[in-house]
């Protein structure tokens, strides 16, 4: 009936919005998406948009010179229930601002739009244990995890931009108790909506979580910010590994596909700590290729190197009792000499006013930044988070 699914996607929700207006009201709640379940509880969905208003000024000290930008940093449609029986699940979503769908110009992606973000389904076959197959983020640093609907921050550090191992398309398992968690997957390795073979070998990762007070109240881990003011100490501590082999993008699942294929080895380290209103996350990497050299010389032409080093980020927040919250964050990204980039040092201050939790609130952050080899940059960002439903 429809040439283009988002056509479809679109239409659909004409529909559904027209039949909810002709019955005037909801049981729904604001931030808490929109759910149809069936009369025979044989499928479930709850629906949800949400989009992030960006202002980014940043100031060459040294020239004095200001560059600044207004966008959409991301806008999105999210999918979420259960179908046949609630032990089979789903997730879908869907990127629509400029920054989501990011990558037309590559031959890997088929020269289109990379507009899906996730699309997986979730077995509880046995117990604790569940089996994930599709494409959806890979269990690596918490930054990542974390949505960025539920930051802490305007944005994610850089260590996160520089080193995580992002989403991919594979199979996972997972392992949930109340204090030890196990997340494993094997993947292919060159990142989301890839349309071409497998250039290089494939991507395994594993993720151990500790939680030696119990879980977080309502299940409030991957999120930052201690907004339900946990009435008792509240720990995670994790460690994963993540194993590329014969990557063939700059980053593994990121970046420039590149001539040369190298194995990457990561290593993540993270805590997570909330009580009564404070929140503090602290986090390590160390990402290298066990090749020899990360750089060879083809045709008298060097290539580009991967993207290797190491990484810290500290950062820690108290939510006044008006649900303002000041924030502070230090980030240290050292990259291996051979990949020819500097260390970049960056001290991060936050404001956040939280008016509806994170479905709806206003932050703003300032930033200095240091790199070696060039003048030091002030950044400034200002951005509201809006997510209806």
């Amino acid at each position: 009936m429809f040439k283009s699914p988002l056509i479809g996607l679109l239409a659909f929700m004409l529909i559904y919005s027209f039949k909810i207006h002709a019955q005037d009201k909801t049981n729904n709640k604001f931030g808490k998406g929109i759910k149809v379940v069936a009369a025979d509880s044989s499928f479930a969905v709850k629906f949800g948009f949400r989009t992030q208003s960006l202002y980014a000024g940043v100031l060459n000290t040294q020239t004095q010179d200001y560059t600044d930008k207004f966008l959409i940093r991301r806008a999105r449609l999210k999918f979420s229930g259960f179908a046949y029986s609630p032990k089979l699940t789903y997730k879908i979503e869907l990127g629509l601002s400029n920054r989501d769908i990011g990558g037309a110009d590559l031959a890997e992606t088929g020269n289109s739009a990379n507009i899906i973000l996730d699309a997986v389904l979730k077995y509880n076959f046995y117990g604790k244990w569940s089996v994930w197959f599709g494409q959806t983020k890979l269990p690596g640093n918490i930054e990542r995890v974390v949505s960025s609907a539920n930051l802490q921050f305007v944005d994610r550090s850089r260590l996160n931009s520089r080193y995580n191992i992002d989403r991919d398309i594979g199979i996972q398992l997972h392992y949930n108790s109340p204090n030890f968690r196990y997340k494993g997957a094997v993947s292919t390795g060159e990142g989301r909506n890839i349309t071409v073979d497998n250039k290089g070998g494939y991507d395994f990762t594993n993720r151990i979580e500790w939680l030696p007070f119990g879980p977080f109240t309502g299940k409030k881990e991957y999120s930052e910010s201690d907004l339900l003011r946990e009435e008792s100490p509240k720990l995670m501590l994790s460690i994963a590994h993540d194993y590329n082999q014969r990557a063939s993008r700059e980053r593994g699942q990121k970046g420039d596909f590149v001539e040369q294929e190298k194995t990457l080895q990561t290593w993540f380290a993270d805590a997570h700590f909330k009580y009564n209103g404070f929140s503090a996350l602290v986090e390590y990497v160390n990402k290298n290729s066990i090749d020899i050299d990360n750089v060879e010389p083809v045709a008298e032409v060097t290539l580009e190197p991967f993207y290797v080093g190491t990484g810290v980020n500290a950062q820690a927040g108290y939510l006044f009792k008006n649900n303002l919250e000041l924030a502070a964050r230090y980030t240290d990204v050292t990259p291996l000499e051979i990949t020819q980039r500097s260390q970049n040092k960056q001290y991060t201050i936050c404001l956040s006013k939280y008016i509806v939790g994170h479905a709806l609130k206003v932050q703003t952050d300032a930033t200095i930044i240091q790199e070696e080899g060039s003048p030091e940059m002030f950044m400034y960002r200002f951005q509201v988070e809006f997510s209806p439903f």
